[in-house]
Formats: structure tokens, C-alpha cells, sequence
């Protein structure tokens, strides 16, 4: 049976799947934008705070369950399984949405992706699975199941097209996101930091795991720069999926990490360095032109399922979409405290070093497209939706 037609006087009706910060973050830009030009459409399905502050009607947020790796997938299964029959009820349902829109997230969305071709809802992949990275197969399901790949990297197009997945090039949504990031001087004077202080930000990511295993990494760091430079300030920028008393624990009494929630950008654009863990953040950093160092950890388990699937020399966006090695990364054994704290006074104390992590920033931004990723996007959404296809 064809999905059911919208009345004249109503806009369509799209579901949208996200299913961590990241997503729900580029989402709520998407949903944004989608209400400016359809103020009448009906944005619902599922994310986190941010697109339900943008209007989405929220089956289900599993934001705070997202994880790394394979192993460490098992224990959210249920969560998971739960969003996932929602989701599938509103699909097959007799008023299903005109448009499915599925923003990363992909071990989960490809299967959504299935339930909604078979009903009849075309579907629109807004931040699509990095097949380019590794998994590449994946791009097989895509050809089968996706209506339309919209792409946030330009060379993301080639790979798409050889494999007959119709895709668009609309640009990554952080520039539309950075588009409201503070100045530096700002985001110093929002921390009450003077102008000869010198800051550290610690980003340790969104997910448990991640907090888990690379902050422990970060805050002996963050004792090895303070011996070195006692009167460097260290504040952590905390995601929104993230509770306090989570990254406090691996924190000690000196050096004061001061933790600063749902600022990232502020924590960004104040510090001198960055200690990051991979994934948006690495991207976002870069954008905002502030050197950093890249660590990352997984559990040997994860570690041993991912590395026959990786098909890059390495692990953040920021040198993925570069691709050379711009900024340094530790990943795994090599992410200690002492090699983090080394490579972190290197570009402290070498403005050559510090000036060539600025000069590729500046290259990479050129790359990524222009501001209006959420119109651009949402125009292609809306026009699926009409087509039905």
C-alpha cells in the first residue's frame, strides 16, 4: 500500500532518527531549518534535547545510551531494541511519515532504513555511515535501502556515485553550528580568564565508555602539564549527555579541573590547547582553529573487531578530512598520560608546531562547504518528501 498523502493544508510529516549528542545536535539544525520552510511540517521520532527543543515530538531518546565499540554495545541492547519498536510502529502505522530522515547512528539506522523501505518511505541518510573509513560495505545496503545520501564531505561524493547511491554534497552541519560560537575574547571573559592566562580544555567525549577509559589518560596529563606549568588552568567541557559526578570521579584535587556543562564552544575557542578525544570534537576544534592533541581508547575486544574493518591510517575527522596527519594522536597503548603530556608541551612550547596545526585548520575549513548546511539540507529533505521516493 502507498504511504498515505498529506492534505493540502498540512505540511508532511518526517520522522528523523539520532541517536547521540553529535546527531541530535546536527539534527536540531536540520529541524530547524525544515520548520522555516515548511512552518507546517510535523517533525517526530527520535533524538535528544536539542531537537526537541527544535520542535521534534520525541518517540524516544537514547542519547545517553550511545557507545563505543562492539563489546561494550551488548549492555544497551535493550534500550535500544525499545526505540527501535517505536520507531517501527510509527513507520508501518496507517499515517506514516512521509520522509524518514536518519542522521548517523548507522548500526541502528540501517536497520530503521529496512522497516521504512518496506513501507514505503523513502529515506534521506543526513551525516551517512563513513563507509570510507571502514565498513565499506555498508555501502551496498545503502544503494539498496537509502533514497538519498546527503553528504557532508566533498570527497564522499565519488564513492557514493561509483556505487550508484544518489547522493548531494550540502556540507558538514558544525559550520552551521560554529556559525554561533563565541570569539575568543568572549569565550575567555564567559570562563573569567585574564588575558595572560593559559588555558588547557579537556574534551573527553559524550559516551560512558569514553569518559571511562581516555579521561583517566587526560587528567594524568593534565597532573604531568601542571608540574610543568603550575599556573596553567585546566577546564573540562562537559556534553550534555554527560553527568557530572560521571567525570569527577577520575578527577583529583590538584591540578582544579574546573567543569563547565554544555559549553563546549566556549571551552574551545578559550583554550590554548586542546586534549581531545576523537570523534565531532576533533572537527569542531579544528574549525575553531585551536591546536590540539587527539587520544582514544576502546577495550581490547572492541579493538580486535574494529581493526580488521578500519581502511584509514587514522582516527580523527580533523586528519581523515585532511588527509594527512596534522594533528598528533594516541590511540590505544600509545594514549598514556606521559605521551599525551609530551605532545601537548611540544606545541605549547613550539609556535611552529602550534602555527602548522592553525595553517591546516584554515585549509580544512575551506573544504567543507559554507554556511546554510541546514537549509541546503532540509530543501532536499522536503523535496523527497514530496516525490514519495
Amino acid at each position: 500500500m502507498p504511504p498515505t498523502r498529506e492534505a493540502p493544508d498540512r505540511g508532511p510529516r518526517i520522522m528523523l532518527a539520532a541517536g547521540e549528542a553529535s546527531g541530535d545536535l546536527h539534527g536540531a539544525t536540520l529541524c530547524r531549518a525544515l520548520r522555516t520552510l515548511a512552518p507546517g511540517c510535523r517533525l517526530f521520532g527520535m533524538g535528544g534535547a536539542r531537537m526537541a527543543a527544535a520542535g521534534v515530538d520525541l518517540l524516544a531518546d537514547v542519547t545517553a545510551a550511545a557507545v563505543v565499540g562492539g563489546s561494550e554495545a551488548l549492555s544497551r541492547v535493550p534500550t535500544l531494541y525499545r526505540a527501535y519498536r517505536r520507531l517501527r510502529a510509527a513507520l508501518r502505522d496507517a499515517d506514516r511519515p512521509a520522509a524518514l530522515v536518519l542522521i548517523d547512528f548507522p548500526d541502528f539506522n540501517l536497520l530503521l532504513a529496512r522497516t521504512a523501505r518496506r513501507a514505503g518511505v523513502p529515506v534521506v541518510y543526513f551525516i551517512p555511515p563513513q563507509v570510507w573509513a571502514w565498513r565499506g560495505r555498508r555501502v551496498r545496503t545503502i544503494k539498496r535501502l537509502v533514497s538519498l545520501v546527503l553528504a557532508a564531505f566533498p570527497f564522499e561524493l565519488p564513492l557514493y556515485r561509483r556505487a550508484g547511491v544518489r547522493v548531494e554534497f550540502v556540507g558538514h552541519p558544525v559550520l552551521d553550528a560554529l556559525a554561533h560560537a563565541p570569539t575568543r575574547a568572549a569565550a575567555r571573559a564567559a570562563l573569567g580568564l585574564a588575558a595572560g592566562d593559559g588555558v588547557i580544555g579537556v574534551l573527553p567525549g559524550s559516551r560512558r565508555e569514553e569518559i571511562e577509559r581516555v579521561l583517566p589518560v587526560m587528567w594524568d596529563a593534565a597532573v604531568r602539564l601542571h608540574a610543568a606549568r603550575s599556573s596553567t588552568r585546566f577546564v573540562l567541557g562537559l556534553a550534555p549527555t554527560v553527568e557530572p559526578a560521571a567525570v569527577a570521579r577520575h578527577l583529583g584535587a590538584t591540578p582544579r579541573v574546573e567543569i563547565v556543562h554544555d559549553r563546549t564552544y566556549v571551552v574551545m575557542r578559550a583554550a590554548d590547547l586542546l586534549l581531545v578525544t576523537s570523534g565531532t570534537a576533533t572537527l569542531e576544534g579544528a574549525l575553531l582553529g585551536t591546536p590540539m592533541v587527539v587520544c582514544y581508547r576502546v577495550s581490547r575486544l572492541s579493538e580486535a573487531m574494529i581493526r580488521p574493518l578500519i581502511r584509514v591510517p587514522w582516527i580523527s575527522l580533523a586528519n581523515i578530512a585532511l588527509g594527512r596527519a596534522a594533528v598528533p594522536e594516541l590511540y590505544q597503548g600509545a594514549a598514556t598520560g606521559e605521551r599525551l603530556a609530551r605532545e601537548a608541551m611540544r606545541l605549547l612550547d613550539d609556535a611552529r608546531a602550534s602555527r602548522a596545526q592553525r595553517e591546516a585548520f584554515a585549509e580544512l575549513a575551506g573544504q567543507l562547504g559554507e554556511p546554510g548546511v541546514g537549509s541546503r539540507a532540509a530543501r532536499l529533505v522536503l523535496a523527497t518528501a514530496a516525490a514519495g521516493r
